[in-house]
């Protein structure tokens, strides 16, 4: 008998990638398909399709749906054997949400094994175009949903977050507003990542609570959706939304149409995708106290908490491995993009040179402290750059290596502030 795996799965924006492992965490299987390069006949620009107004940014449903078809026809070429795989789960891109027409919960249910899951499923969304996480085209549905419940601070301490663009009961109530033909059409609202649990469920999977706190409809203390949210945003959305659960519940077997398809076994379990930065918080593995930092074009920090204090900059979201306790999510819009701008002004362009004045500066900058947004910050909403000596005075500039440690300060800095305002305690 072939030794046990399992399969995690991303459903990213730029591509779809999934992992097999065995018992011991070794990978012994990956690949991707990268939707522009792959998928070449969605005519997408990095997965997503930029409208006119520079505004909306939407991904085609059915990209999704072939990637998934075109990775598992790879395995199968290469030999791979399906009924090794006793579980799978995966995540996807946080806020992007699918639009299921009435009717579709029987196709999905009866797709044949004889087709490709994408040719079942072309007629099943009522929205063809998913709105994403980098959609911003619904700033009035968040003031209306702010004024709706109470101002913004009320909203983030229902739902761990004041309305953002992204978020999902903005974009639902968009859809509700300029298209309601459409959403009168729609009987199941999904997240990607529950859109994507729902393909190996064969029906319609539910949202997970980790994934569901990214929306501005989720209680996060009572984990149930918030009736003054819904209502704010479209009718009759309890129903389309179903009932959330936690992000390891164990969902039931995967659908026949993969059994008979590649040869899954019928008892290969499907356990709830969830969102991707969850994801994160669960495979690096965190705990109480933990933080992570990821140094990307923007910073993303997030980190578990166990007694939060949800704030208008930052987010509070359900914690994926723990339902009683929440994690912090901060991103910072300036963060490599910064860091690249004054090691090219101050270091010649170069990391070593760069990591040498480091240095050669003592921590604390002998009292100098500076703050680089390059562009406009998300956390704080600020812009510019900002110089104080050791005096509190404002100055225009500072020596390279003073310069440099004032970046790297000033942003770490800017990190633990935030993180404590949502309630993160720094253990001693």
């Amino acid at each position: 008998m072939a030794a046990p795996c399992y399969l995690g799965w991303d459903f990213s924006t730029q591509q779809l990638k999934v992992i097999a492992i065995d018992e011991q965490l070794r990978v012994i299987y990956e690949d991707n398909v990268h939707f522009d390069k792959d998928l070449p006949e969605f005519k997408t620009q990095g997965g997503v399709y930029i409208h006119s107004d520079r505004l909306t940014v939407t991904s085609p449903v059915l990209m999704w749906v072939k990637a998934l078809d075109m990775i598992l026809e790879k395995m199968k070429s290469s030999g791979f054997n399906f009924s090794q795989i006793r579980a799978l789960s995966g995540a996807g891109q946080q806020h992007g949400s699918v639009y299921w027409k009435k009717g579709s919960i029987q196709i999905l249910k009866n797709a044949s094994s004889e087709l490709p899951l994408h040719q079942s499923l072309k007629g099943c969304f009522s929205v063809s175009d998913s709105p994403i996480w980098m959609d911003s085209s619904t700033t009035s549905q968040c003031r209306e949903l702010e004024k709706a419940v109470g101002g913004a601070q009320h909203l983030a301490s229902v739902t761990g977050s004041r309305a953002y663009e992204r978020f999902t009961g903005n974009q639902i109530a968009k859809i509700y507003r300029q298209n309601p033909e459409a959403y009168k059409q729609t009987e199941r609202i999904s997240l990607v990542s529950s859109f994507a649990a729902s393909l190996f469920l064969g029906t319609y999977a539910p949202i997970d609570y980790s994934d569901g706190s990214g929306m501005n409809l989720l209680q996060i203390w009572e984990k149930a959706w918030s009736k003054s949210c819904l209502d704010a945003c479209a009718p009759g959305l309890e129903e389309r939304l179903g009932c959330p659960v936690p992000s390891h519940s164990v969902l039931g077997p995967i659908s026949p149409y993969y059994s008979q398809r590649y040869g899954f076994s019928p008892d290969c379990k499907v356990v709830a995708f969830t969102g991707d930065n969850p994801a994160s918080l669960a495979g690096m593995r965190l705990q109480e106290g933990d933080i992570a930092i990821s140094l990307g074009t923007s910073d993303t920090l997030f980190l578990w908490i166990q007694e939060p204090t949800p704030a208008l900059e930052g987010h509070i979201l359900c914690n994926p491995v723990d339902s009683q306790t929440y994690m912090a999510l901060l991103c910072f819009k300036n963060g490599s993009l910064m860091r690249e701008k004054i090691r090219d002004d101050c270091a010649s362009g170069s990391w070593d040179e760069f990591s040498k004045a480091l240095s050669s500066t003592v921590a604390g900058n002998n009292g100098n402290l500076g703050f680089y947004f390059d562009v406009m910050e998300i956390t704080p909403e600020a812009v510019g750059v900002h110089r104080f000596n050791r005096d509190n005075q404002k100055v225009s500039r500072f020596p390279k290596e003073v310069e440099i440690r004032a970046l790297i300060e000033g942003q770490f800095m800017a990190k633990r502030i935030h993180a404590e305002k949502l309630g993160y305690k720094v253990c001693k």
